[in-house]
């Protein structure tokens, strides 16, 4: 079985762990409820756990399914919901997900993906009784919080690798592959943003929609602090977003700009070396009768000449920062 934990609670405390065997007691009070986590069951075991707690055929079917994107359903008495998780494998983002069924007295998870598991969390409720004894909404929210959490890590690794491109921009252009490479992760953040836009609907829904089963008024101002953690998620996705485009904008300025000195240091030298390849050109005509060609002082004048014109234009061009 992909059972990774299997508890009941009864009053926020840990009553104690459930084997496959006995994982639904048919006795239930008031106060108990189940928390069962499961890892990329099959079909075939989704449809056992589905059968025990009474779960809608339809949320089962998208809990199998990898790849949907997060969202909120009721299913009768039922709350469903489906967050993404995201952790980072070299340059890629790579995308999980978590569906969630909420009940009076379950909560169950399917996790597909993501490599962080959710001891932790169950860890840190169980040392907070008071805390868990609001039932399974308050579990719902500590899912959803810890898998936001996870995204900010995501950022700050990506951020860090963004800065430091901006910053080796300024020295160094980037070469071919690196553009390709910093496209592919303004790629990256694109995906990723869109997904942290769909699971601050998800917060947004929880918090405002009142008619949601088995989420209690005072467990929902915490589902207020999960959309105010997606926000600022979103909002610096954004920036990086902005960040990856920038530093390939800045790249390009810089490259014209380097373009532009060398090409003025050629236009000098040209402009340097047509006087005397004028002057030489105009003498190596082989005319018969040309002027000054008997002239005893003409070599060494025209030499001087063209020395002094080329130091001219030298001066000239270095002092306004051709050359």
């Amino acid at each position: 079985m992909p059972i990774v934990a299997a508890r009941h609670y009864h009053q926020g405390k840990l009553v104690r762990e459930l084997g496959p065997s006995d994982i639904i007691p048919e006795d239930c009070a008031d106060d108990d409820f189940f928390w069962l986590g499961l890892y990329e069951p099959t079909k075939e075991e989704l449809s056992g756990i589905a059968k025990r707690f009474g779960l809608h055929p339809l949320a089962v079917e998208d809990a199998l399914k990898a790849k949907q994107l997060p969202k909120v359903e009721v299913y009768g008495d039922q709350l469903f919901v489906i967050a993404a998780t995201g952790n980072l494998d070299g340059d890629t983002i790579q995308g999980g997900e978590t569906a969630i069924f909420l009940g009076r007295h379950f909560a169950v998870t399917v996790r597909h993906g993501s490599a962080r598991a959710h001891t932790e969390v169950r860890a840190r409720l169980e040392t907070l009784p008071h805390k868990l004894a609001h039932g399974p909404d308050y579990v719902l929210y500590a899912i959803l919080d810890f898998i936001v959490d996870g995204y900010f890590p995501v950022i700050d690794a990506i951020e860090d690798r963004l800065l430091l491109v901006e910053e080796s921009v300024m020295d160094t252009p980037l070469d071919a592959s690196e553009i390709r490479h910093l496209y592919s992760q303004r790629h990256e953040i694109i995906r990723f943003q869109r997904i942290v836009g769909l699971m601050k609907d998800v917060a947004n829904r929880l918090v405002t929609t009142d008619d949601l089963p088995w989420i209690d008024d005072a467990v929902r101002p915490y589902f207020r602090d999960i959309w105010d953690h997606v926000q600022r998620a979103e909002f610096r996705l954004q920036g990086l977003r902005e960040v990856a485009a920038s530093v390939v904008d800045t790249n390009s300025l810089l490259e014209q700009q380097r373009q532009g000195v060398i090409t003025r240091q050629l236009a000098a030298w040209a402009a340097i070396l047509a006087v005397p390849t004028a002057i030489a050109g105009i003498y190596g005509m082989n005319f018969q009768h040309m002027p000054e060609l008997g002239w005893t002082f003409g070599y060494p004048l025209v030499i001087v000449g063209m020395a002094a014109i080329c130091g001219t234009l030298y001066w000239r061009f270095r002092s306004i920062g051709w050359l």
